[in-house]
């Protein structure tokens, strides 16, 4: 009786495994089927989620290691590395023939920024007033090349010049605008309807919200079946977890960087974007611990191996949730 029942689990294991490395490999083969694919994109995800919390440095070897399994090719790893290091991501360190890399001052100022932004739900409630800029007539190119820096934020445009944002303060709507570069002439308020149709209007306004509920639809769909999935803690080795954690956050961070984060009052009732986070919480959960000890085995500085992680991931998703 007592084998009947270990060669059942052992084959209910192995049945396991095999469809995890199924649909692992099923969303690498979506994640391959984009072109181009955006090395640099992946590589920025990587050291956001993964090495960044490991100390923030390693060798330009383990970054081609740990991306090996996406399918992207050494040259294509190296070529990407450089062009983040020219753009003022990285730097680099080298020891001979060998090097490491690490995130330069803007780097770790825009990871802490996203690392806010992406994992945290948002705020849960909101005091009815409005951050409005209004940026001066003149100058359409300059407001151009603004919107997009001004979007990250989490401001919508309103219409041509004049911007909103739900959340913040003007103490950190001004060091923002400053980090943009926006000329003393722009106007900074703080506004206020007192009619919830107005700040619908706003909303409707300012941001494409049904296009991001269907983004956030198909990311959610994509990744469904991956939860399911890994249903027993053998389910998973830690390449494919290493794998799973990096494509979902890839994914997720290209849709919640571009999400406001309104506030529950000015979204629609049963807002995909929450259960999206929710599911995203989920499996980052039963992927974490794995994924970790495929950086640790695969992964190192010039001189040793990556450090433990900071306590502070453990708070990610307000607090990762692994399986007991």
């Amino acid at each position: 009786m007592t084998q009947n029942y270990h060669l059942c689990n052992d084959l209910c294991v192995t049945i396991i495994r095999v469809k995890s490395a199924t649909v692992t490999q099923g969303i690498l083969r979506r994640f391959q089927s984009q072109r181009p694919i955006r090395g640099g994109s992946l590589l920025v995800t990587i050291f956001g989620d993964a090495i960044a919390p490991r100390g923030g440095i390693v060798t330009l070897g383990s970054l081609i290691q740990l991306a090996a399994p996406f399918g992207l090719t050494e040259r294509l790893v190296r070529t990407s590395v450089a062009r983040l290091a020219q753009d003022g991501w990285l730097v680099a360190r080298r020891d001979g023939r060998l090097s490491e890399y690490r995130l330069a001052a803007r780097g770790e100022q825009r990871f802490a920024e996203a690392t806010q932004r992406i994992y945290s739900k948002g705020p849960l409630d909101w005091d009815g007033h409005w951050t409005v800029l209004i940026l001066p007539p003149n100058g359409r190119q300059r407001r151009d090349t603004l919107r997009d820096g001004l979007r990250w934020l989490g401001f919508g445009q309103v219409s041509p010049g004049v911007f909103a944002h739900p959340n913040s303060d003007l103490h950190q709507a001004r060091n923002w605008l400053q980090s943009l570069e926006v000329g003393k002439d722009a106007l900074l308020l703080k506004a206020c309807s007192e009619d919830v149709g107005i700040d619908q209007a706003v909303v409707a306004a300012g941001w494409d919200l049904g296009d991001l509920a269907r983004r956030y639809k198909r990311f959610a769909d994509a990744f469904a079946v991956v939860d399911v999935a890994l249903t027993a803690k053998e389910a998973v080795t830690p390449e494919s977890a290493f794998v799973i954690r990096t494509l979902l956050i890839h994914e997720y961070r290209k849709i919640h960087l571009q999400d406001p984060l309104l506030p529950p009052a000015l979204l629609p009732s049963d807002w995909v974007g929450s259960s999206a986070y929710d599911s995203c919480a989920q499996l980052y959960g039963k992927v974490f611990t794995a994924a970790e000890d495929f950086l640790t085995a695969t992964a190192s500085t010039l001189e040793a191996a990556l450090p433990q992680a900071d306590p502070a991931v453990y708070q990610r998703f307000a607090g990762i949730r692994t399986p007991a």
